[in-house]
């Protein structure tokens, strides 16, 4: 019992780090790389998409241990949010409150109970047929797979993977990243939440 009590306690967030560093140390020593992306091109692989495009043609056995990686943080997560999530409510600064407020997002009454971070405002049903949905999946989307496969990888890929490995590719990647995230947070996303 204490060893649950103790699992389920909010972890420092040094732990995760010295994870991510543990499987880029294992990944590394065997020749490995990380990256989401990948997952999604061997599962096209798996389904022929090799048949039609070169770029899904290889063994696809080769990186069957991205799927196991992939279904373990999915799993992981599950498990992480329905039996070891905090009860405490999560601690928002009050101006990122305010600026929520002044982009009409609605913080969900369940934020202030430790569950319920969704905005459903944004990430619903209604939403999601919306033009403002519509611009927020189906264009997010595209621009996400379009830059992925145009960077040569994902920002898991290159942020993680390609840092530890010292790539100058993934460094001009992963500035490009934040530069897009900045763009994002600053101009894009105001104008789109202005939408109906």
């Amino acid at each position: 019992m204490e060893l649950l009590n103790f699992i389920s306690q909010p972890w420092h967030w040094s732990v995760s780090g010295a994870m991510i560093v543990l499987v880029m140390f294992l990944l590394i020593y065997f020749g490995r790389k990380f990256g989401i992306s990948s997952t999604f091109q061997t599962m096209c692989s798996i389904a022929g998409a090799g048949k039609n495009h070169s770029y899904f043609n290889f063994d696809w056995k080769e990186r069957a241990w991205g799927l196991v990686f992939a279904a373990g943080a999915v799993i992981g997560g599950v498990i992480a949010s329905t039996w070891l999530a905090s009860p405490e409510p999560v601690q928002l600064a009050e101006a990122t409150v305010a600026h929520l407020e002044d982009l009409k997002i609605d913080l969900p009454q369940q934020m202030a109970l430790g569950s319920g971070m969704m905005p459903e405002n944004l990430f619903s049903w209604e939403s999601l047929v919306s033009v403002r949905g519509l611009i927020m999946m189906v264009g997010g989307g595209f621009l996400i797979g379009f830059g992925t496969r145009y960077a040569g990888g994902c920002t898991s890929g290159h942020a993680i993977s390609g840092l530890s490995n010292l790539q100058l590719p993934s460094l001009y990647a992963v500035i490009g990243f934040f530069i897009g995230g900045l763009a994002m947070t600053y101009f894009i996303l105001p104008w789109v939440l202005c939408l109906k």
